[in-house]
């Protein structure tokens, strides 16, 4: 009887191996025909995409969509001949500008070297050189500080002054020979003497550069010597001697017409 139990345990024991076994080979993978049908499938799907891809890129464009890519060509075309023209326009002027500063520079370079020293208006603390003075008529009188007769000569042109104060077109300047003068002590001698117009003194390069132009007697004080620059820039000679307000007033307006 015990005989009997055990065979039937160890039968039921290969049956039920027996169906475990079956189970593994029934959960196997899919087969390598539903594989390639997969594939298969998804190569048609990628086909059709790329179809369709492709014909939207071969659809014409509509005329809406033609006339707004003209219309962004014709702008574009457009913006760049405005900056093209802006650009020529822009050198053009760059040109002219430096041909106008190279012919002031080389005016410039023409003129003697007392119309281009800076001098400083004693009274003002204006620096100016004779050359700002273009286009208009300028009256010159070289004088010193302790020379008499210069004070009686410039008493003369205060007066000539005077009548043409409301003229703009005629400068007046007192130019001091006495190089090592301060413009402290020439600002206190026009205060004293109520010469209210441009004083300055001349430095030693000017004194020569004058005596160079219009002789040694543009140096001497005492002879009062004056001279005109006409509005065009040239000088007249150099006049000495007392002369009243209305020989002053004859010699600036032949010199202001030329």
């Amino acid at each position: 009887m015990k005989n009997v139990k055990l065979t039937l345990l160890l039968l039921l024991a290969l049956f039920l191996v027996a169906c475990g076994g079956a189970a593994e080979e029934t959960a196997v993978e899919p087969s390598t025909t539903d594989t390639a049908a997969s594939e298969e499938m998804m190569d048609d799907e990628m086909m059709d995409e790329s179809m369709e891809d492709d014909e939207m890129m071969d659809e014409p464009m509509d005329d809406d969509m033609m006339a707004e890519e003209a219309m962004d060509e014709d702008m574009a075309e457009s913006e760049h001949e405005e900056g093209m023209a802006e650009l020529e326009e822009t050198m053009e002027d760059a040109e002219a500008m430096d041909d106008e500063m190279m012919d002031d520079d080389m005016a410039m370079s023409d003129l003697p070297l007392w119309m281009t020293t800076e001098l400083t208006d004693v009274r003002t603390g204006e620096t100016f050189t004779f050359a700002d003075f273009a286009g208009k008529t300028v009256f010159v009188e070289p004088m010193a500080t302790w020379c008499t007769n210069c004070r009686r000569q410039l008493g003369n042109v205060a007066e000539a002054r005077a009548q043409l104060a409301d003229n703009e077109d005629v400068v007046f300047v007192g130019l001091s020979v006495e190089t090592t003068l301060s413009n402290e002590n020439l600002a206190n001698y026009t205060n004293e003497t109520g010469f209210n117009w441009t004083f300055a003194v001349v430095t030693p390069e000017m004194l020569i550069s004058l005596a160079d132009t219009f002789g040694q007697t543009v140096t001497n004080p005492p002879s009062t010597p004056s001279f005109l620059i006409r509005p065009d820039g040239s000088t007249t000679d150099l006049e000495t001697g007392f002369e009243d307000a209305e020989q002053l007033l004859q010699r600036i307006e032949a010199a202001a017409q030329g």
